[in-house]
Order: structure tokens, then C-alpha cells, then sequence
């Protein structure tokens, strides 16, 4: 190989068009045989060309060179005895043949999902996310290549493996604990985007968006932006002076986290009622005052300041009646309560729902969005689809304000 006068001949900018196809050619395991063309060349192309095969190449709008043709002029002048194809592996290093490459890349990313499989086969409740994320393509379009995904996968299970944390912890004391870096769990960040969509699979947290989502989301396994944004809404508990006081009044009272971690309450009545909507705690503070039963509101998806709460209570010895709005949002927010605490319905079973219709009328709001279970009376689900409404507890007011009564 004459390196010095292959350079001079093939290697310049105005052939470089020639080796890219020649090279593409070789990458697809192609012959080097019949024409490529080149649309609208420039002069300089025009004449590098003729330069390489000693003669022009044609006229026409477009310049076509023969690969056969150089073949034969690079082995007959002795600057490459072996062809066309060992001098565009000098020229442009070696060809990787594409079907190869891609095995390769392949088995790379194979290997950089690893994590990933041995979640799912250690935590059989994250299974069916880690098969998601696989196939969704959220991993490539956060890492680009394979070594990139590697990490950021071994930084994300590692997250999930600690979670649900209980009791509730700081994101940020987490983060540096978990991962050494006390930011690598802020927004807009790989690891947090992907730890957060593997979160929400484990605690049942819905879709949705915005810094207050996440927020809510990163609460509900326990991982707190701060201890006094999540919070609860009571009415006539006890086992504090607040408490006791609000209790006397029979007025609502916000709980914080802060407040429920260092001075949670220390009694808890045999019974507490919980309920999805604010408008039923008010209308019963309203209605019976102190005289209300024990109440705890958790104003959709439980935060943790309300897990925290009715941790305790259940420490404590509470037993728990819970109702929702009769929907598919409802549901989940009622299964989410139930992987944390155990709870009976209170007016919340297929029965209930069927005389809620009923007593509803035609005006009912017709049922959206995805379908969930309800364990705990499957016929709920199947109902709810049947009848195709949603009940709010709004709807139901009046009897859940007679249960609230003390007797």
C-alpha cells in the first residue's frame, strides 16, 4: 500500500462523498461493483474524479463513477494490490460490518438492563414496571449509549430498594445517604425522573404533572421535599394539647408532618372514620361539632403526613371505616390506603354504590379515565363499570353526616 499517493489520489475532500458510500456499501456487506453518482457536483469534485480514473468520468447534471473502474486503477498502479476496499480502510479506519455492530450493541444494552432483572426478580410488586420500562424506551432516551443507561439504572434500583421509606425521611437527606449527592434527586435530573416513575409504580400514586405532583408523588413512599408541606386534615382527634383543644371546639385541625414527628398524638379513640373529600369534614364539624365521631380527611392520594397519622393510630389500637367518591380515582386512592393500613368499608361496597345510583337519579356524572380493582369487594369494580357513573361523596352527604353522629 502506497499510503503517500493513495492520500493524494483518494484522500481529499472532493472524494470524500466516494469513500462514504464505498464505506456504507462495506458496512452492509455490498459488492464494490457499478456505478454510484453524486447529485450536482461541485467543479472541483468534477475534476477530482477525472483525476482518479485518469479520464471523465461523463457529462450529465450528475457526476457517476464506476466502483469496478477504481478497483482496477488502485491494484494496476500498485498504490492498493488489494482493491478498493483495503484502501478505504486506510483512509477511514476499520469497517465494522452493520448486522455485527448491532449484535454488539445489542448485548451491551442486554447487559446495561441487568439491574433491572434482578429488581423484578427481588421485589415481584415492581416486576411488571421494570418489563415496561424496558420496552418504552425511557432508559435510551435519558442515557443515549449503554454505559450511560448502566448507571443510571444502578442509581435508580438502588433508590427503589430502599422504598417505601417509614417512617417518612427528607428527599434530600436520601438522596446524599443513597446516592452521595444530596441534588441527584432534584427534578429534571435521569435518576429522579426514572426512580419517581418506579415509586409511583410501588405506591399505586396516579398520573399526573407539575412541581406539586411530584411532590406528592416523592410523599407517598415516604421521601419529603419538607416536613411541613404534607399535611392532614382532622376533626375531633385527641392525645394532644393542640388536639384536645381543637377537639373541645369541634373544629377542623390542620396537622403538619413536623407536627405529627415530634409530638404525635398519644391516645387514639377505638374507631376512626376517613374520608376521600374536605366538604364531608366540614359539613360535619358543621353539623355536630365536638359531637362529631373522630374524622380524618385525606383530600385525595394519602400524603405523608396522613400515612404518618394513621400509622400511629393503628400503633395506638384504631380501628378504621373508610369511604370515597365512587369513581376510578377513588378506588385507587382507596387501594393505595389499604397497602398501608388495614381499613373496613364504610358505605363503600358494591351495595352501597348501587343504592348511591339509585338514589342519585339521571343527573350522575358519567365514569372517565382508566379502570382500577377494589380489593377489598371485587364486585365494586364490576359494578362501577356496569352502571358506567360516578357518585361523589358529596352525593351521599347526608347519610355519611348521620353515621358521623355520636350516638
Amino acid at each position: 500500500m502506497d499510503e503517500a499517493r493513495l492520500h493524494r489520489l483518494l484522500g481529499g475532500a472532493d472524494l470524500a462523498w466516494l469513500l462514504e458510500r464505498v464505506r456504507r456499501r462495506l458496512e452492509r456487506g455490498q459488492p464494490l461493483t457499478g456505478p454510484v453518482s453524486l447529485a450536482a457536483p461541485a467543479s472541483a469534485q468534477r475534476a477530482a474524479a477525472e483525476r482518479l480514473l485518469g479520464r471523465a468520468p461523463g457529462g450529465g447534471a450528475s457526476l457517476t463513477v464506476r466502483l469496478d473502474a477504481v478497483d482496477a486503477v488502485l491494484r494496476r498502479s500498485g498504490i492498493s494490490p488489494e482493491g478498493l476496499a483495503a484502501a478505504v480502510v486506510t483512509l477511514t479506519g476499520p469497517v465494522v460490518p452493520l448486522e455485527e455492530a448491532r449484535r454488539t450493541e445489542d448485548r451491551a444494552w442486554e447487559e446495561a438492563y441487568a439491574p433491572l432483572t434482578l429488581l423484578a426478580e427481588d421485589f415481584p410488586p415492581l416486576a411488571a414496571w421494570a418489563a415496561r420500562t424496558r420496552d418504552d424506551g425511557l432508559v435510551r432516551r435519558l442515557a443515549r449509549t449503554p454505559g450511560s443507561a448502566r448507571l443510571l439504572l444502578d442509581q435508580a434500583v438502588r433508590v427503589l430498594r430502599e422504598l417505601p421509606c417509614e417512617p417518612a425521611r427528607s428527599l434530600s437527606v436520601f438522596a446524599a445517604d443513597t446516592l452521595g449527592r444530596a441534588h441527584a434527586l432534584d427534578d429534571g435530573t435521569p435518576v429522579a425522573t426514572l426512580a419517581l416513575s418506579g415509586a409511583r409504580a410501588l405506591t399505586g400514586h396516579p398520573e399526573g404533572a407539575g412541581a406539586a405532583w411530584r411532590r406528592a408523588a416523592w410523599a407517598s413512599a415516604g421521601l419529603l421535599r419538607d416536613d411541613v408541606s404534607s399535611t392532614v386534615l382532622t376533626l375531633n382527634l385527641r392525645g394532644t394539647p393542640a388536639l384536645d383543644w381543637m377537639a373541645d371546639a369541634g373544629d377542623p385541625c390542620v396537622l403538619t408532618l413536623r407536627q405529627l414527628a415530634h409530638r404525635p398524638p398519644r391516645t387514639a379513640p377505638p374507631v376512626v372514620h376517613i374520608c376521600e373529600n374536605p366538604a364531608v369534614l366540614s359539613a360535619a364539624a358543621d353539623t355536630h361539632g365536638p359531637d362529631a365521631r373522630p374524622l380524618v380527611c385525606l383530600q385525595g392520594q394519602p400524603s405523608a403526613a396522613a400515612l404518618t397519622l394513621l400509622g400511629r393510630l393503628h400503633q395506638l389500637g384504631a380501628a378504621f371505616r373508610y369511604h370515597g367518591d365512587f369513581d376510578w380515582g377513588g378506588l385507587r386512592i382507596a387501594a393505595t390506603l389499604g397497602r398501608h393500613v388495614p381499613w373496613l368499608p364504610w358505605r363503600y361496597t358494591a351495595d352501597d354504590y348501587r343504592e348511591a345510583v339509585a338514589a342519585a337519579g339521571p343527573g350522575s356524572r358519567p365514569l372517565s379515565g382508566t379502570p382500577a380493582l377494589s380489593p377489598w369487594d371485587p364486585y365494586l369494580a364490576f359494578s362501577l363499570a356496569e352502571h358506567g357513573l360516578c357518585v361523589e361523596e358529596e352525593t351521599v352527604l347526608d347519610t355519611l353526616l348521620g353515621d358521623l353522629r355520636r350516638r
